[in-house]
């Protein structure tokens, strides 16, 4: 079979150096479905008043995290270990990386793309949930590029567009979890209190049809009914920004409630992010984890995000198998449910 199919990981990507920061806070603003002014220029104007005002701050946590992201260096290792992934499965596919707000940019990936003669794109967010924010934003930027390059008009491309309750990632999930609890010292399901940490989006996207919050409930409904009966499981957001009203309650607030009550043994889930990178090793790690030892939790466990976790590059391997086979690429393996 020859390499005529091509894999796009996206990601919203990350600085890579302490001087990276305000750029990357620019870029990231810059998106209209982050900043939803309908002038550009405006919107421009906006997102280097909040960079310029964030950026030392933000620095801060990122030199608390080695002076950058590493998403970028995992999202490369992801895409190699999916490679090979599919080359074991008799699939022969370019696996891109391709970033919303920094490098690798989807512009540059586009390039490759057209060079390497790709005739059909399966378009893979690093996003088990939609979100207008997101995988909307990442697919839209994508498809926009591709219009304005004549020869790339030729490419067929195939989406992905939610995986939240596919059972590779549930999969992943729970061996996670259960890796984490098997590391407190009392085992019973009633000691712990699990909880599932999304990042949070304006509550007002919700009401304009975005199905995160939906998508992100099925998520942790899908994985509860894999772990120990009786778990006590709840579900919070994180990562917060600007002063509208956002999807709650937020991740500190539930540990403060926990602390008070008891609580002694505590597991944090990353549960929307595939990958560690800024939330994970600041937010969960540092500052939930003194929240949490404040608020007298006496064990405090972070389940681990993805990164190249087998379980996980099979279950991506699986979306873009399943894909080809529903677009009539090759017939041999039956499809799974719709993705």
């Amino acid at each position: 079979m020859s390499r005529d199919i091509g894999v796009v990981l996206f990601n919203l990507g990350g600085p890579e150096r302490l001087d990276d920061v305000r750029p990357f806070l620019y870029n990231f603003f810059c998106q209209p479905e982050i900043l939803r002014v309908r002038s550009e220029r405006l919107r421009k104007l906006l997102a280097w008043l909040i960079s310029t005002m964030r950026y030392k701050k933000s620095m801060g946590y990122y030199a608390l995290i080695g002076g950058g992201s590493p998403l970028r260096r995992i999202t490369e290792a992801q895409a190699h270990a999916l490679e090979v992934e599919l080359e074991r499965r008799k699939i022969r596919a370019r696996i891109y990386v391709a970033m919303r707000c920094w490098r690798p940019f989807t512009e540059e990936v586009i390039e490759e793309i057209e060079r390497d003669q790709i005739k059909h794109l399966i378009c893979l967010p690093l996003y088990p949930q939609f979100s207008f924010s997101t995988t909307y934003s990442s697919i839209k930027h994508m498809v926009k590029l591709m219009e304005e390059r004549g020869g790339m008009r030729q490419v067929r491309r195939h989406y992905i567009t939610s995986w939240h309750s596919h059972p590779g990632y549930i999969d992943a999930l729970v061996k996670s979890i259960e890796t984490a609890l098997a590391d407190l010292p009392d085992r019973g399901p009633k000691a712990t209190h699990i909880i599932f940490s999304a990042h949070s989006i304006p509550e007002s996207y919700v009401s304009d049809g975005d199905p995160y919050y939906e998508h992100t409930k099925a998520t942790v409904a899908e994985t509860v009914k894999r772990l120990r009966p009786g778990s006590l499981t709840h579900l919070s957001f994180q990562s917060k920004v600007g002063p509208v009203k956002w999807l709650g309650p937020m991740t500190e607030q539930v540990i403060w409630q926990l602390g008070r009550r008891g609580v002694k043994q505590l597991v944090l889930v990353p549960v929307s992010f595939v990958s560690d990178h800024i939330e994970t090793l600041y937010e969960l790690d540092i500052l939930y984890r003194q929240v949490a030892k404040d608020a007298g939790i006496e064990h405090f466990r972070r389940a681990a995000a993805f990164n190249c976790d087998p379980v996980f590059i099979s279950a991506l391997a699986d979306l873009v198998e399943d894909k080809l086979v529903r677009i009539g690429y090759f017939k041999h393996v039956k499809p799974l449910a719709k993705i």
